[in-house]
């Protein structure tokens, strides 16, 4: 899919069970993009619990040489945010709750564009997160926020502790035992997946209307 943000256009793929019950938007990590090993499983498994996902790249090509860009969580949440819109209008997805699920510096864009989302955002889910990048932002979010870690992944547990206590709205830290920062460790990425499963089944199922 192509999603225009202003005047850039970004590359998605959007992935559409049968009659889905909420869309899930992916928000990469630095030098990561829709192509993903990682978000593409995490992405399968969503959809194969019912949720359409949209998996896409916040920056152009050009836009991710630039180290600059690719910490730059303001723009990168406005980008979230466009296409937030454009799943709001879109004819498969439209009057669908949308969940973000982040990775990395993605999550630090999913909390800052949950707390300035004009519609309200159902659920954000954010593996191996700097939640720490919208540090500003984290008390104004409202929506159900999971913070999952790697046990490993000793630097990244403080920062999403610290995270934690700056969460007004339901919240939860879990760390997933002996893995690192990538859950490159058999099983651990499939237990990433299954928490968010739970997770979005939990807080973004449904029509826009009926979460009101």
């Amino acid at each position: 899919m192509t999603v225009p943000a202003g005047r850039l256009s970004l590359q998605g793929i959007l992935g559409l069970p049968e009659q889905p019950a909420g869309v899930v938007l992916f928000a990469h990590g630095s030098g990561s993009g829709r192509l993903s090993p990682r978000n593409t499983l995490v992405a399968r498994v969503l959809q194969g619990g019912g949720l359409a996902t949209l998996l896409i790249d916040l920056l152009e090509e050009r836009e991710a040489e630039d180290r600059r860009k690719v910490f730059d969580i303001d723009l990168l949440a406005e980008r979230l945010l466009a296409a937030t819109d454009w799943l709001h209008q879109h004819p498969t997805t439209r009057g669908l709750r949308v969940g973000y699920f982040g990775a990395s510096t993605g999550a630090g864009a999913a909390l800052q564009s949950a707390a300035r989302s004009p519609a309200p955002v159902a659920a954000v889910v954010s593996r191996g997160g700097r939640p720490d990048l919208a540090a500003a932002y984290l008390p104004n979010v409202v929506t159900p926020t999971l913070l999952i870690v790697g046990g490993d992944d000793r630097s990244v547990i403080r920062m999403n502790e610290e995270a934690l206590a700056l969460l007004t709205c339901p919240k939860e830290l879990v760390i997933v035992p002996g893995a690192t920062h990538l859950f490159e460790e058999p099983g651990t990425l499939e237990q990433v997946a299954d928490l968010a499963l739970k997770w979005f089944r939990r807080y973004a199922v449904g029509s826009r209307t009926a979460g009101r």
